[in-house]
């Protein structure tokens, strides 16, 4: 197969990568900072990323058809596409971030420490992102697993934020509205970490030929 319509579509993934990082930047930024012409943004520019999506679908689906790749190279082509399903399903999720800051800024801040811990789902889940698609580019196997491995922090820092918004809404009714709302976004953050963890699962495969989703066969050390 010509190296150069793998690169073309590992090019393409990486510009549709770029934006779906970019999106869950901004739409986090949207809610801390009450921003709602970063929240616009965000839901106006998923339509760029729902592009990609089919675009790169498209491309791999005539490879596959016009040049009957084998082994490798089919890996590549099919790990590409579950990648670029994964980003999508990302945007999506920031898009809904970017509603509920739309919601809630219409509505008096709550402040709490939950606002914190939902930059630092942020931070780690769009590092999770990223650091997905270099391993991805790179055929790193160990980036992929460390990839893996953050998504307990994850589910640890979500679980912290929908026990305090519990609290909250116990202690003082009138939060209930805003208080389910930042508890959303707390689970749209862990499903992005969801998202890129089953992207990690899909390269170990592309570089292995080993499945290890559902297995719980991961070990950082090997």
């Amino acid at each position: 197969m010509k190296s150069k319509e793998l690169h073309n579509i590992r090019e393409l993934l990486l510009q549709m990568a770029f934006l779906v990082e970019s999106s869950i930047k901004k739409s986090v930024t949207a809610l801390l900072d009450r921003s709602d012409e970063l929240a616009n943004k965000v839901v106006e520019e998923d339509h760029k990323i729902n592009s990609y999506d089919v675009l790169i679908d498209d491309k791999c689906i005539t490879l596959i058809a016009l040049t009957q790749p084998m082994a490798k190279d089919l890996r590549f082509i099919t790990t590409a596409m579950k990648i670029t399903s994964d980003l999508e399903r990302i945007a999506d999720n920031s898009v809904n971030i970017a509603n509920r800051a739309q919601e809630l800024n219409k509505e008096p801040a709550l402040k709490l420490k939950s606002t914190i811990d939902i930059l630092r789902m942020k931070e780690v889940a769009g590092g999770m992102v990223r650091d997905v698609i270099d391993a991805f580019i790179n055929e790193n196997k160990k980036l992929a697993m460390d990839v893996i491995m953050r998504d307990d922090e994850i589910d640890e820092i979500n679980d912290i934020n929908l026990n305090e918004l519990m609290s909250l809404m116990t202690g003082d009714p009138t939060t209930v509205s805003r208080a389910m709302k930042l508890s959303y976004v707390s689970k749209y953050l862990e499903r992005i970490a969801d998202h890129a963890t089953n992207i990690a699962e899909v390269i170990i495969y592309m570089v292995e030929g080993k499945i290890i989703r559902h297995t719980g066969q991961i070990n950082p050390l090997s």
